[in-house]
């Protein structure tokens, strides 16, 4: 059984045929590649599968529970984690403010050794863990990382990490995430950067204009000639 299950689910914004009967799947341990142009639907998929938007039919299901119709709040405390396009973090508020908000499904005595995981994982953060959020710049990326991490998710979903990020931050991110999946934790990755998200993915999903129309090992998504084309600008 897959972790994660999404099945022929359908998404509108009024009369707009968002999502057409999208299905996929994501296996406990895998890093999954959802790749596709601007517009293709791809962050309309993450936002449906963790309760943000609504779903006109089909099912996601989670570890064997329904979570279709589930508030985002209760799927965070099932043990997904969601890191937004445009990372969203509170600027007003200190870097470790934001971390903590992220712990808010956890136990209080649990917060210390998360944020020492977090720390150890991005030096960069409790070196400026009493500065505004907003003031990061580049380092937003990982502050939204680290916030996502800070409830120990199953599974990690990842919207456009690489967004606006000099090329030496986009290969630290891709770091990042490979050291996070090898801890345990599953990873849905949403990603325009296809050579990249795929060189670090085991499986990949191809999304055109609401629809899945190829899916593979992402080695050979990499090798095929029309994903060349059409993503990685070969």
């Amino acid at each position: 059984m897959a972790m994660l299950e999404v099945k022929d689910i359908n998404v509108y914004y009024g009369l707009i045929h968002a999502l057409r009967d999208v299905s996929f799947e994501v296996n406990e341990g895998e890093v999954v590649a959802l790749i596709g142009a601007n517009g293709a639907g791809k962050t309309t998929t993450l936002h449906t599968v963790t309760g943000l938007l609504p779903s006109k039919g089909g099912t996601v299901t989670f570890e064997g529970k329904d979570i279709t119709h589930k508030p985002g709040h209760a799927i965070v405390k099932l043990g997904m984690s969601h890191v937004p396009e445009g990372r969203r973090v509170f600027a007003g508020l200190t870097v470790a403010e934001n971390l903590r908000m992220g712990a808010y499904t956890r136990p209080k005595n649990e917060i210390p050794e998360s944020l020492k995981m977090v720390y150890e994982r991005f030096p960069r953060l409790e070196e400026r863990k009493n500065q505004a959020a907003g003031t990061l710049s580049g380092g937003e990326q990982m502050l939204a990382m680290g916030r996502a991490l800070m409830s120990k998710p199953r599974i990690l979903l990842l919207d456009e990490p690489s967004m606006g990020l000099s090329p030496l931050f986009v290969g630290e991110i891709f770091k990042i995430i490979e050291e996070v999946s090898k801890a345990g934790t599953t990873v849905l990755l949403v990603e325009q950067n296809a050579k990249k998200a795929l060189s670090i993915a085991d499986r990949g999903y191809v999304l055109e204009t609401g629809k899945i129309v190829k899916t593979g090992k992402a080695a050979d998504l990499l090798n095929d000639d029309s994903i060349k084309k059409a993503y990685l600008g070969e």
